[in-house]
């Protein structure tokens, strides 16, 4: 990518798309992020972007932070398992990717990237591998949020009839560092290390370091297929969630829990909780049934088009353990008990 290029990137305060623009300045391009007024700016604090203040509900705005742009990367999305209203996952993920991607149109674009996720992509309750190809089956449908993203995938491919230059990404488990809130993956990280996960589910993820997934919309912009979809993720991260915390055990010098956590028990704890955040307190739920129905499913996935066809990076799962914990130690976001030695490769229980 030559440095004349101008690119947009929305969501870039958030987890990815910080990391997304952070990559496109490496190589030199000129960065627009589309920000809310309301938009934390941490993840983007000393980075030379240029700031347009919009939202996806504004045609207005997107189409003036679109027109001059060689590139736009959207990657903004409501990511929630749980809302006081799910109407506003779909106002944000269905109608605000219709809104970009006509602004888009209208502007246009030489190309564009859209940030989707293997939740749209079909699950086996066995710990199979499913492509790009693999169909979602209609009880996998278990959330606004997953529901969302498969009808804004839809208008996207819509969009690539209308003459739009588009290729989709669907990330998988992304873990490294500029994980903010953090999302649910950095969770798991964060709860482990502070000794807040006594048992276990027996699901799966395909982890991968959220660097390779920045590069992956690079390298979707620079060679991917229009109208194509790749599942950016890891050949080597289908991993149960009781192997990723031996490995983070191992990484971390924490002990890995032992208990399994029975499905059912698990669903009866989270549906108590989410009727208690529906019905009293308005709030996210200590344990959101939608997620626990995801649980159900291995989300084990087969990288390889993206690997083939993209030349799409698979850095060490250990890497991006050992980055994504410095980053949250280095933060604060560990209990004071809890240290992290000089190389970030190992934390402790202080005496």
């Amino acid at each position: 990518m030559g440095s004349s290029k101008t690119v947009l990137v929305t969501g870039a305060s958030g987890f990815i798309g910080a990391n997304v623009a952070r990559e496109l300045l490496a190589v030199g391009a000129n960065v627009r992020v589309l920000l809310r007024k309301t938009s934390n700016k941490s993840n983007l604090k000393g980075l030379e972007v240029e700031e347009f203040i919009g939202d996806l509900t504004d045609r207005k705005s997107l189409l003036s932070a679109c027109i001059g742009c060689d590139e736009v990367y959207h990657v903004a999305a409501e990511y929630s398992f749980w809302s006081p209203n799910p109407k506003q996952i779909y106002e944000s993920n269905v109608g605000g990717t219709d809104n970009i991607l006509s602004a888009a149109l209208e502007a246009k674009v030489s190309k564009v990237v859209y940030t989707s996720t293997v939740g749209t992509i079909g699950l086996s309750n066995q710990p199979g591998s499913g492509n790009e190809s693999t169909p979602i089956l209609s009880d996998q449908f278990g959330n606004a949020y997953k529901d969302s993203k498969f009808k804004a995938e839809k208008v996207a491919f819509d969009y690539v009839k209308k003459g739009l230059p588009l290729v989709v990404v669907n990330p998988s488990a992304p873990i490294g560092a500029w994980d903010l809130k953090p999302t649910p993956t950095g969770k798991i990280i964060v709860d482990f290390v502070n000794g807040k996960m006594p048992a276990y589910l027996n699901t799966g993820l395909n982890f991968v370091h959220v660097r390779d997934v920045a590069k992956g919309h690079l390298l979707a912009a620079e060679k991917g297929r229009i109208g194509e979809r790749y599942i950016l993720g890891n050949q080597n991260g289908n991993l149960s969630l009781q192997q990723f915390l031996g490995l983070l055990a191992e990484r971390t010098g924490r002990v890995a829990p032992r208990y399994k956590i029975p499905y059912m028990a698990a669903y009866g704890v989270a549906w108590l909780s989410s009727k208690i955040s529906d019905s009293i307190t308005k709030r996210q739920p200590l344990v959101a049934i939608e997620a626990v129905k995801m649980a159900k499913y291995f989300m084990y996935f087969d990288t390889q088009k993206a690997i083939r066809e993209l030349g799409l990076p698979q850095t060490p799962i250990e890497v991006a353990i050992d980055e994504a914990t410095s980053w949250f130690a280095e933060r604060g976001y560990f209990n004071k008990e809890v240290r992290v030695n000089q190389n970030g490769n190992s934390i402790q229980t202080s005496a």
